[in-house]
């Protein structure tokens, strides 16, 4: 028989992994009540008590920010905060780390012009208390070894350009006129997180539509990009929209042909260093897009597939990554796409595998649109 510790080990685990699937690419854990009053701009210290150090912050960002902090020091909420009471000012750690954020918001504006250069990750990262001394060797191998440099190519004379690496993307994938031929998508497979496979669903249809519907223990749970916005929605509970950050993302993750439309998205593209990402060299690409940070894609050097894509959210006090792995691709009416796929956050990542696609299969906008009342 488990010990009390180890019930409520496995407790913990099975509440992440369906706070994971019902999450899907944009919901996190807690920000539900805070994407609620989005629609209404209101600051945090309007929608919550107690605010000091981050007033003026739109409420819908304090806990993407309290999930930067959370990673950085690899801490959970109740590290800092009274649990079921997070107004209480009762644990030091609370206060220490409003003295923080005061610090590197006043490092970032007298030394990079209010950048946020300098945050919690910058010391901490990933351990509750900073390290100041350097690790000391444990093994004969140099403190930093060479890079590996990239395999020579075939053409190796000709420097590979961002419009190179797009156009072998395209051709990687099938071609343009294949991909035009494809105007919709049913995706069937299983979402992987935490030790759990769930049912999942994934629809979208050309140019930028999207729904993914989860079968969880608690009802559906729904993810949809309906062409502009984006939303969520439990079975049972009223849809909520999403914030104009999450809603890009969204917008991102629905692009149902994205190598012809990379250009498109981002006016600006710029090739970076070849990478070994698992073992396969990739070339990659800064892509930019006015008023978005930055967003960071590898394909492989050899097929030309894309193997990665790292996009950023900004918080008040960093920006947060999200990162998809893409594998297993296969052939599907002439177009190559991933069967899997795997999101990953400093605060979880799950897995989607597809086991069944149908191409071109009527799907009507009205799918993607957020319902008024309760989610069916």
């Amino acid at each position: 028989m488990q010990n009390a510790t180890g019930r409520v080990g496995m407790r913990r685990e099975v509440r992440t992994a369906f706070t994971v699937i019902a999450a899907l690419a944009l919901c996190t854990l807690g920000s539900r009540d805070l994407r609620a009053q989005a629609a209404d701009a209101k600051t945090a210290e309007q929608v919550f008590k107690n605010i000091i150090q981050l007033k003026g912050t739109p409420a819908d960002q304090l806990t993407p920010a309290m999930q930067f902090i959370s990673a950085s020091l690899g801490v959970d909420c109740e590290f800092c905060h009274v649990q079921g009471k997070p107004e209480l000012d009762d644990k030091g750690a609370k206060k220490t780390a409003r003295q923080m954020m005061a610090m590197t918001t006043a490092i970032n504006k007298d030394s990079f012009g209010g950048r946020l250069q300098v945050t919690c990750n910058s010391c901490h990262r990933g351990s509750a208390r900073p390290v100041a001394v350097p690790a000391v060797l444990e093994s004969d191998a140099p403190a930093r070894p060479e890079a590996r440099p990239a395999t020579p190519t075939a053409n190796a004379g000709a420097a590979t350009t961002a419009d190179d690496i797009v156009a072998k993307y395209i051709a990687a994938v099938g071609g343009a006129n294949e991909m035009k031929k494809i105007t919709s998508r049913i995706e069937k497979g299983k979402i992987l997180a935490g030790g759990m496979e769930t049912p999942i669903e994934v629809i979208t249809k050309a140019p930028n539509r999207r729904i993914s519907i989860t079968a969880n223990p608690n009802g559906h749970s729904i993810t949809a990009f309906d062409g502009t916005v984006g939303w969520l929605g439990t079975e049972g509970r009223q849809a909520r929209e999403m914030s104009a950050a999450e809603s890009w993302a969204a917008g991102l993750d629905a692009e149902f042909s994205l190598a012809t439309r990379l250009k498109e998205i981002f006016p600006q593209l710029r090739r970076g260093r070849p990478e070994e990402i698992a073992g396969v060299m990739c070339e990659s690409l800064t892509a930019t897009a006015p008023g978005h940070p930055q967003v960071r894609l590898w394909f492989d050097q050899k097929s030309g597939l894309l193997m990665r894509l790292v996009r950023l959210a900004d918080t008040p006090v960093g920006r947060n990554p999200t990162q998809i792995d893409y594998a297993d691709y296969r052939e599907v009416d002439g177009v190559k796409i991933p069967y899997r796929w795997t999101l990953s956050r400093p605060n979880g990542r799950f897995t989607i595998q597809i086991a069944e696609v149908q191409d071109n299969a009527p799907v009507e906008d009205a799918r993607f649109a957020k319902p008024s009342a309760e989610v069916k």
